[in-house]
């Protein structure tokens, strides 16, 4: 019995509802916000791209015997004046450096094993050349471009295109809103950084299909009836799904929560960091958006349509008509209420006045019969 009366029940039967499709604008002003910060973080700091993607070398070390100045001491001395020297967990130093030489990439290994005091055997060493990271790079947008069209040639056929439409302006959204944090929080963008933004666009992907997918069935045949607009009707997908969607959500972000600040936080796993931030970011915004994104753009279009916008005439027409018709209704009441008083004091007056009436007839009945007095007789008759 709960559970019929729970909120979520109550929602998916629509008696409970929040206009979420009606105040688009609150949420199109949201996005922005967080858009134009985004935005701004790439403009402004841009990606820290791993050797991946903009090429040179990287060398892990053991620190247990050393420090971040020592080791960036012992790079510049061997020809890396512009490696980047970071502390990896408790006990691992990474120096990122630019395009090495062999020679070069040599003296640098030697300082490093010489003032860490670690056999060079022990020192991790990747080195990757300006035109495989370019490649890398290329790879990486071809893949996403390919997804897009897969993802948007899919929609068309499952739905119609301005559904199509819908869902890539959220993946858009989510896409550029994640890779905003990235830029913004300075982390590096690395292989799995890549794995991470397609994991996250098939989520936020699935939360939009399920959603359109009660969208496409609370709208079918919806023209040939008077009661509700497309937009209520999305509306109603959206109550109906909602609460899917967000136990959904922290489902999927409970576990990337615990790598991103128990993995890479507390056991300094540095991949798991990279990942982890893309899946975390990602998921809340593919989760934001396919509620708040993409059902009310679809319906900004899809209003736009002539048969929608008659079917909107046609139920504004019959609510005003119940309402005239409701307003006339109560006014008969009012008015058939104010004549059964008057009734009922015409009734109690025309009483009051019969009796009064009769009082009046019967009064000199009364008054001539009401007491008799004897006759004075005359003197003569006295005597007798």
């Amino acid at each position: 019995m709960a559970r019929k009366n729970g909120l979520a029940s109550r929602l998916y039967r629509g008696e409970v509802t929040y206009d979420i499709v009606g105040k688009r604008k609150r949420w199109y002003m949201l996005s922005a916000i967080i858009l134009v910060l985004a935005i701004g973080g790439l403009l402004f700091r841009g990606l820290n791209l791993g050797v991946e993607f903009k090429g040179g070398a990287e060398f892990v070390t053991p620190s247990s015997a050393c420090s971040i100045e020592q080791v960036r001491t012992a790079a510049a001395t061997g020809g890396a004046a512009d490696a980047i020297v970071t502390q990896l967990g408790e006990n691992r130093i990474r120096v990122q450096t630019p395009v090495l030489t062999d020679q070069d990439s040599v003296k640098v290994v030697s300082g490093i094993s010489t003032t860490c005091k670690v056999p060079v055997s022990e020192i991790r060493i990747q080195i990757v050349g300006a035109t495989w990271g370019g490649e890398i790079t290329k790879k990486a947008l071809t893949g996403l471009l390919v997804f897009l069209i897969a993802v948007t040639l899919f929609l068309t056929i499952y739905f119609e295109w301005k559904m199509a439409v819908a869902a890539i302006v959220a993946l858009i959204h989510d896409l550029v809103i994640t890779i905003g944090i990235y830029a913004l929080v300075g982390f590096e963008v690395t292989p799995a950084t890549v794995i991470g933004l397609l994991t996250i666009l098939g989520f936020s992907l699935y939360d939009t299909v399920v959603v359109f997918d009660k969208v496409k069935e609370n709208t079918r045949g919806i023209v040939g009836q008077s009661k509700m607009t497309y937009s209520e009707a999305a509306n109603l997908a959206v109550d109906q799904t909602i609460i899917r969607s967000i136990n959904t959500s922290i489902v999927a972000l409970l576990p990337v929560a615990a790598i991103l600040f128990v993995g890479a936080g507390l056991l300094g796993g540095g991949t798991l960091k990279d990942l982890a931030l893309a899946l975390f970011v990602g998921t809340a915004a593919g989760a934001y958006s396919s509620i708040f994104v993409a059902t009310p753009f679809l319906c900004q279009i899809k209003e736009r349509e002539p048969a929608m916008k008659a079917l909107a005439a046609r139920v504004a027409a019959r609510r005003s008509g119940a309402a005239k018709k409701a307003a006339v209704t109560d006014g008969n009441d009012q008015d058939a209420g104010v004549d059964a008083v008057a009734a009922g004091v015409a009734v109690a007056v025309g009483s009051t006045g019969s009796q009064e009436a009769k009082a009046r007839i019967d009064r000199p009945h009364r008054q001539s019969g009401g007491r008799s007095q004897p006759k004075n007789q005359p003197r003569s008759k006295r005597s007798k």
